[in-house]
């Protein structure tokens, strides 16, 4: 079935607050080339941690290069088994790889997709009861709008022919050629989220009626999901600018990583009905009504993806800053300054996935038309953490 996400959103009135005036800046992406140089007359990097938190210190191993050859990959999916599912933005297929010996072959490719700038294929996602469906869930960029789809994987069909038609349950998501969010997630209730991003018109952030720049949380079936602040709006939080980044800590809570303007990228912890702030603030402005990010950075050093959680920490990719960035938690707080690993050694990370315990696999964005591609690239790297 096909629904709008307009209809959706429109009883939002009481989740949001009044529409503010567009902030200073442009709209250039801050994980491209053409990015304005951070202002150094600040730290790169701000963490807030507990009153009596100390420093925790990480670690980082790359134990092996899983796979190779990738092209304009964005997303990762865990299969049962070990295997897993990448989505490419550009070519709008979604490619199954083996954990083992790296070996690729294609389930299939998405209909309806139209690859330009920003946008394409984005995130996948497995249903919650994949077990029994077998449904992969797609974030993706249609001539219109971005919408989310679903689609039955079938592994008894020949490669190329694998996945179903696809069943959209979400559309009218704004689009343009930058800020198209994309990340999409189960969470431990089970709901699907999504990250969605402004389509660089900012003031859609705080528009009661747009699905553009907020947290979706709906049903699997594109519904909004029981428990979300207005009951018949999928809006689960107002005022971000490009979310590309989902993950929840052990504690339940949904924590989100968002691309910032000029000035700060953002991590933030997220609840329901709350406003992050953009346009009308850019990182951390301590107003009423509005929620300051957990920890904020210079976009020199983040424009943040991908985002998982392994071993009490955060991990988050970096597009521009090219690193993988380790947040450690103490509840709602952070337990010391984050730190960064693998800078500049593999270009632009986009994804992160927790396979459980101390093992990660870490996705590279080399040809995605902004990095500078090595032999080999894109490749998905297993890592033990701590």
């Amino acid at each position: 079935m096909q629904r709008t996400a307009m209809a959706a959103v429109c009883a939002a009135a009481a989740l949001l607050v009044a529409t503010g005036c567009s902030s200073g800046g442009g709209l250039l992406d801050p994980g491209g080339r053409g990015s304005t140089a951070p202002d150094t007359s600040a730290p790169a990097s701000e963490a807030a941690p507990g009153p009596s938190a100390a420093p925790a210190k990480g670690s980082v191993t790359v134990t092996s290069t899983v796979t190779t050859g990738l092209g304009s990959p964005w997303s990762l999916a865990e299969l049962p088994g070990g295997d897993a599912l990448v989505s490419s933005r550009d070519k709008a297929t979604i490619l199954r790889v083996d954990a083992r010996s790296g070996k690729k072959t294609v389930v299939g490719s998405v209909p309806g997709v139209a690859p330009a700038g920003e946008g394409g294929l984005l995130g996948i996602a497995l249903s919650p009861s994949y077990a029994t469906d077998h449904m992969v869930y797609a974030y993706f960029t249609t001539a219109s709008d971005n919408r989310i789809a679903r689609m039955r994987y079938d592994e008894t069909k020949p490669a190329g022919e694998r996945l179903g038609a696809p069943d959209t349950i979400l559309r009218g998501i704004p689009k343009a050629a930058m800020h198209n969010g994309g990340r999409i997630a189960f969470g431990p209730d089970r709901m699907l989220y999504a990250g969605t991003g402004d389509a660089t018109r900012k003031n859609l952030a705080q528009d009661k009626k747009s699905p553009a720049g907020k947290i979706l949380r709906m049903t699997p079936e594109g519904q909004p999901a029981p428990g979300n602040p207005e009951a018949n709006s999928v809006v689960y939080s107002l005022g971000h600018r490009d979310v590309q980044g989902l993950a929840w800590d052990s504690g339940k809570r949904l924590w989100a990583s968002e691309f910032g303007d000029h000035d700060w990228d953002e991590l933030n912890l997220i609840e329901p009905g709350k406003n992050y702030g953009w346009p009308l603030v850019e990182g951390k402005a301590h107003k009423p009504g509005l929620v300051d990010p957990v920890v904020q950075w210079r976009p020199s050093e983040a424009s943040p993806s991908g985002l998982a959680y392994a071993r009490g920490s955060l991990w988050m990719a970096a597009l521009r800053g090219e690193r993988l960035w380790r947040i450690p938690l103490a509840g709602r707080e952070t337990s010391g300054a984050p730190q960064a690993f693998l800078t500049g050694k593999y270009g632009r990370l986009r994804a992160v996935l927790s396979l459980g315990g101390d093992r990660v696999w870490l996705l590279t964005s080399n040809t995605d038309g902004r990095g500078t591609p090595k032999p080999g690239d894109d490749r998905i790297l297993q890592l033990d953490v701590s």
